[in-house]
């Protein structure tokens, strides 16, 4: 009779695991936590857990490739927001930086440079709006050092390519 009980928990975890995972993807930290929510027991949870990743079904290097990829293509994330939200998603450090690591300055400064154009049509006429474009900037995850890169590169080029004196 104590075989049952187990048997019936793990079957519960694995068909809670399944509707998880099959509304959205997730971490495997993401998926305890839901687990756990649902007062599932911890031999059970690493029983379930195991076997998502074992079929594929839980992968948090995939997750986040697919996430980074995803904020940056969508939403026009810079790479310290995407490592700070994959983190917070319980992504393991390494993980964290091959998926923000592919993208090189420039293309990062392009990116910038496009959330410039979407928001302000434009060019900053003072210190204050400046400040306000490199803040947008850095909210969205940019370096400063980027940010202030991409709010100069912007201005110069609604200017025609001229500096200001």
């Amino acid at each position: 009779m104590d075989a049952q009980p187990a048997q019936s928990e793990l079957e519960r975890a694995l068909d809670l695991a399944h509707r998880a995972v099959g509304r959205r993807d997730r971490t495997v930290a993401e998926l305890r936590t839901c687990l756990e929510r649902k007062r599932v027991g911890p031999g059970a949870i690493d029983a379930a857990v195991e076997e998502l990743c074992e079929a594929g079904l839980l992968n948090d290097a995939r997750y986040a490739r697919c996430f980074a990829e995803d904020k940056r293509e969508i939403e026009r994330w810079g790479k310290e927001r995407i490592a700070r939200d994959l983190h917070r998603r319980g992504v393991a450090p390494e993980l964290i930086e091959a998926a923000v690591a592919d993208r090189g300055r420039e293309a990062e400064l392009a990116t910038a440079r496009l959330v410039l154009e979407e928001g302000f049509p434009t060019a900053p006429s003072d210190d204050r709006e400046r400040n306000r474009t490199w803040g947008l900037l850095v909210r969205r995850g940019y370096t400063p050092e980027l940010a202030y890169d991409a709010v100069r590169a912007y201005e110069q080029r609604l200017s025609g390519g001229r500096e200001e004196a």
